[in-house]
């Protein structure tokens, strides 16, 4: 295992829940967009791996999993069944659809009803689903009214192939509009110690008991930069990554963690920041 504090004995759990909908879920839980190859594109170099990593999260009480169809695309998916299917019971798999992978760099928004359809019906097939637990818009389609792209996730959720729905990079004011056409109960944007932009949208959450869930929580490192975050840490014989992680947590009861990797070292490594509780002082530092 990496440097840091070890994965307690409540591993995930320590983070402690918060629901989604009608499910309970920790706090601490993965994001699956970085089990696919390079540039999340195509399959891993190595399969023994990614499947390790997945069956060793649920092993550490990991009971949410985030992934996507653009994650690969659709590989993401495919290795999440591959690995745990039949699913344990109390799993919650969350997945996402309005992004299209036309080639390895390019992400386009497609929110069309049709196509969101589409692509429901590709997760389902793929991760051996009759129901999607949580189906979150990935992002606004500015050729398409919001309101026609949140109207055909309520169509699917009314035909039963949708438990509860989410949103991402979302304003407060599309949190509201969708809000209006179907119960919203997640939300998931960029946010981290160095990119805050959506305090707004995250307030609004806690508001109304919605789960935000913090994506790039380590700005792809960058983040990790910080003198402050570096002194911290160090002072208290964890990784810059730890102290991150436990600074979201810290942020917000309402956020719901789902860091990411390939590697089993940075998944018990991520897994033990569920443990580790920030002072007063040393959230002050980080203010």
């Amino acid at each position: 295992m990496a440097a840091g504090i070890h994965v307690s004995t409540l591993g995930a759990a320590a983070a402690g829940t918060l629901a989604i909908g009608d499910k309970p879920v920790h706090r601490m839980g993965f994001g699956a967009m970085r089990i696919c190859g390079p540039s999340v594109w195509g399959p891993p170099k190595d399969h023994v791996t990614v499947r390790n990593v997945l069956r060793r999260a649920v092993e550490l009480g990991v009971n949410f999993i985030d992934t996507a169809d653009s994650y690969g695309p659709g590989v993401s998916e495919a290795l999440i069944a591959e690995a745990l299917h039949p699913y344990p019971a109390g799993l919650v798999i969350a997945t996402k659809g309005g992004l299209t992978r036309p080639e390895p760099h390019a992400w386009n928004p497609d929110g069309r009803p049709e196509h969101l359809r589409q692509a429901l019906e590709g997760s389902l097939k793929r991760l051996k689903v009759a129901c999607i637990d949580l189906y979150q818009l990935h992002e606004p389609d500015p050729a398409v009214p919001y309101a026609d792209s949140i109207g055909a996730l309520a169509d699917m959720q009314r035909a039963g192939k949708i438990r509860h729905i989410g949103i991402s990079n979302v304003s407060v004011a599309q949190l509201e509009t969708a809000r209006c056409i179907v119960p919203i109960v997640s939300v998931q944007n960029k946010y981290n110690l160095g990119d805050r932009s959506s305090d707004a949208v995250l307030a609004a959450c806690e508001r109304q008991g919605i789960p935000f869930m913090p994506w790039y929580p380590m700005d792809a490192g960058r983040s990790l930069k910080s003198d402050k975050l570096k002194q911290l840490a160090a002072a208290r014989g964890v990784s810059a990554a730890q102290m991150a992680l436990a600074w979201l947590l810290s942020k917000s009861p309402a956020i719901l963690m789902i860091p990411g990797t390939g590697s089993v070292a940075h998944l018990e490594e991520n897994i033990a920041a569920a443990a580790l509780k920030l002072s007063v002082e040393e959230l002050a530092v980080l203010a």
